[in-house]
């Protein structure tokens, strides 16, 4: 896992570089791993801005301004959350390009209407329509949050692709 997430870290770099971009990360349930991932590629700094590890609804509403309506109609597992996530990283960076991750990582924590495993993405592109979706990930803590990164790598790279 770690070999792709290395090497998608690495077609993000380049492809934000090709386009003269930067990139900020808006994480929850991955708690900075994508962003850690970015900054293990040297040169990131030429792409990659900052990120923000905002855990808790306070930390989404404070660091991003996620409303309070929208966590309370929505929780903070929700392609709503995560999209308001994403337009704030943006909205609070000098990036073109955002990434936002929420989930219900487990063992933990999960309901029937959002079980361990269930994360949301967004991504967003500065001046055009916010992404999202939803995706169930089956394994362990690590494993769900590992294969959220590559998700949100994979995610990222779509963005680009059919924006740049």
């Amino acid at each position: 896992m770690n070999d792709e997430i290395e090497m998608l870290a690495v077609q993000v770099g380049d492809a934000l570089r090709a386009q003269g971009r930067m990139l900020v990360t808006a994480e929850s349930c991955t708690g900075g791993w994508v962003a850690q991932a970015i900054t293990g590629i040297p040169g990131s700094s030429g792409w990659f801005d900052r990120g923000f590890v905002t855990y808790t609804n306070a930390a989404k509403q404070e660091m991003l301004g996620v409303r309070e309506e929208t966590l309370i109609a929505h929780g903070a597992v929700s392609e709503e959350t995560v999209r308001e996530m994403a337009e704030g990283a943006l909205r609070r960076s000098h990036a073109q390009v955002a990434v936002a991750i929420s989930g219900v990582a487990g063992p933990g924590g999960g309901t029937p209407a959002k079980p361990v495993g269930m994360v949301c993405f967004a991504w967003a592109v500065q001046g055009q329509a916010t992404r999202s979706c939803t995706e169930r990930f089956p394994g362990d803590r690590a494993e769900v949050r590992g294969r959220s990164v590559i998700r949100a790598l994979r995610g990222i790279l779509d963005v680009l692709h059919t924006t740049g």
